[in-house]
């Protein structure tokens, strides 16, 4: 009995920071959220350095969690607008805390919102990001079509994340994003996804040591 108890509790909790993975709220979801700031800084200025950005730049990051890469975007749009959307209430507030001066100057505009219905007029964002957060995409096809929606003729997406699929020593990724229902996709799928969806200039950039991908791909002109 005392087994079956312990491992209840088990799956009662491992549920929970499934959960709390894929759309963060409560104090469970804050410290995510926080650590997620801290553990993702180097993916996110790895990522970044494949795309430029201009300071005039309109700009929108997807799944923005605990709002560095906001920052770290509007640090380079200087004189541009920089959108944030979050599937995630506590995200939003997280994001918008963490910007605050930002936010309140109107250089930042954070929005509870999902990838499948961005809150934004056709052809306006010179970049759109999406940090570790294309895993739980519902459907990642007409996502991705919905994101050239919103992207300027010659607009560039950005999708940075630290697990894909690769021929060796990937088994410890694979079982987490099984765990966490998320898709587990290699180079060659990322690029597939891509030009499917109607992208032209598709690369894949990937930081080996460390199992990093980075996907970009621009609208047609």
């Amino acid at each position: 009995m005392r087994e079956l108890v312990s491992l209840a509790i088990a799956g009662v909790v491992s549920g929970y920071l499934i959960r709390q993975c894929r759309k963060p709220s409560g104090w469970a979801g804050r410290f995510f959220l926080a650590s997620m700031n801290r553990s993702h800084a180097g993916l996110t200025a790895w990522g970044l350095q494949h795309a430029k950005v201009g300071a005039r730049d309109r700009v929108l990051d997807i799944g923005c969690g605990g709002g560095r890469t906001i920052q770290r975007l509007a640090e380079m749009a200087t004189e541009g607008q920089v959108h944030g959307v979050d599937l995630s209430e506590a995200s939003v507030a997280a994001s918008r805390t963490f910007n605050r001066a930002a936010v309140e100057s109107g250089h930042v505009q954070i929005q509870q919102a999902s990838v499948s219905k961005l809150p934004l007029e056709d052809n306006t964002l010179e970049l759109v990001t999406a940090v570790e957060t294309h895993y739980y995409w519902p459907d990642r096809h007409k996502d991705l079509r919905e994101v050239l929606r919103v992207l300027k003729p010659g607009g560039e997406l950005l999708i940075v994340a630290e697990a894909y699929r690769r021929q060796r020593f990937d088994w410890p990724n694979r079982l987490a994003m099984k765990l966490i229902g998320g898709a587990f996709l290699s180079a060659d799928e990322h690029r597939e996804l891509f030009s499917e969806a109607g992208y032209r200039e598709v690369q894949i950039f990937e930081e080996r040591r460390k199992g990093w991908i980075c996907a970009t791909g621009r609208k047609p002109v």
